[in-house]
Parts: C-alpha cells; structure tokens; sequence
C-alpha cells in the first residue's frame, strides 16, 4: 500500500446501472479508502421534499467523508441522488466541512480512455467544477487492476484542493428528478 493519506469518501454513483463498479472500486481500493457511501436501499422515502433527503445526504452520510468519488457512467449526469451527493459534499459548515471532489470516468462511458471528455455527459455539478486552468474538481479514468495507488492518489489531491479559493461552483439549483433524455445528448439544451 502506498504511504498516502486513507481518506474516507463518500461514493457516488447511479445505483441501477453501476452498483458493479463501485463494488469493484471499493474491493480495488482496500484499506487505501473508508467508504462513506448510500448502498441500495438505504433512502427510499421517495416522497421525502427535497431538503429533507439532502439534510440526510449531508447529516449521514458527507459528514464524516473528506472526498466525494463520483463514478462516472453513461447515465450517472441523469441522477439527481448523485447531483444532491455532489451539491452536499461541496458544502462547507461547521458541522459538515467541504469535500474534495474527483470524478472516475468508468470503463462504460462514451469518454472513457479519450483525451478529452464531453461536460455534457457528465454530472453538471462536477462539470462546474473542472474547468479552467486549476479546477477545484478534476476528472481521470478508471484504472483497475493495479490502480488502486493511482487512485489514492487522485482521492489525495481532490483531499488537498477543499480548501482552494475560489470555492467550487455550487450554485446551481437540485435536481427536481432524474433527467429522462437519451444518455448521449447530455444535460445542456
């Protein structure tokens, strides 16, 4: 194991199609990390109002987490629970201090292995936060086998850019609801 700092993260991800892969993250990843993330099941009062499922995101779940790991697949920009995640994390309170924030493109995503990555196919909230010359959030491809250094290493640094001025970009309203448009046009009109 590498001599980096074990970071407790909060995993966010779309639970109906990447269960699978954070399931592989969290076993790739050992002790590097302690996972702080909502398994399947654990917030199923759909009729909750929105502030009420947030204050519990940030009350339960982000408030011991120092990153949020979003994993990033063809659909995960369409989930409101992974855009309330991100919104909670990049809050900074006295009770729940700011989250670093990476982003993980998963191997089924359109942009995976690519250059460049279309914002568009990624969460809007993330994607506020990656551009520019020194962005508070960064986005890098899943490394698997034989990554989990590579990782830890991504999770450190998102870790030591929370406290970065200016502070991230949170200013967009929650998602209402999931996003219902093909996966490959993206949240931007």
């Amino acid at each position: 194991m590498s001599q980096t700092k074990r970071h407790k993260a909060f995993i966010s991800y779309h639970h109906g199609l990447d269960e699978e892969w954070k399931d592989r993250f969290v076993q790739m990843m050992g002790d590097r990390i302690i996972d702080k993330s909502i398994y399947v099941g654990e917030i199923v009062d759909t009729n909750s109002p929105t502030a009420d499922t947030l204050r519990r995101i940030r009350e339960e779940y982000i408030s011991e987490a120092t990153v949020a790991v979003v994993l990033v697949g063809p659909r995960t920009w369409q989930r409101k629970f992974v855009d309330w995640g991100i919104g909670a994390a990049l809050r900074d309170t006295t009770m729940n201090p700011r989250c670093g924030l990476v982003g993980i493109l998963l191997p089924t995503h359109p942009d995976f292995g690519k250059t460049t990555y279309n914002p568009r196919l990624i969460p809007p909230r993330l994607a506020d936060n990656c551009s520019g010359d020194d962005p508070f959030a960064k986005i890098v491809d899943w490394r698997g086998r034989g990554g989990a250094d590579d990782m830890q290493a991504h999770i450190h640094n998102a870790f030591l850019r929370r406290r970065k001025q200016p502070d991230p970009d949170n200013s967009r309203l929650p998602f209402g609801r999931n996003w219902n448009r093909p996966p490959n046009e993206g949240w931007q009109t």
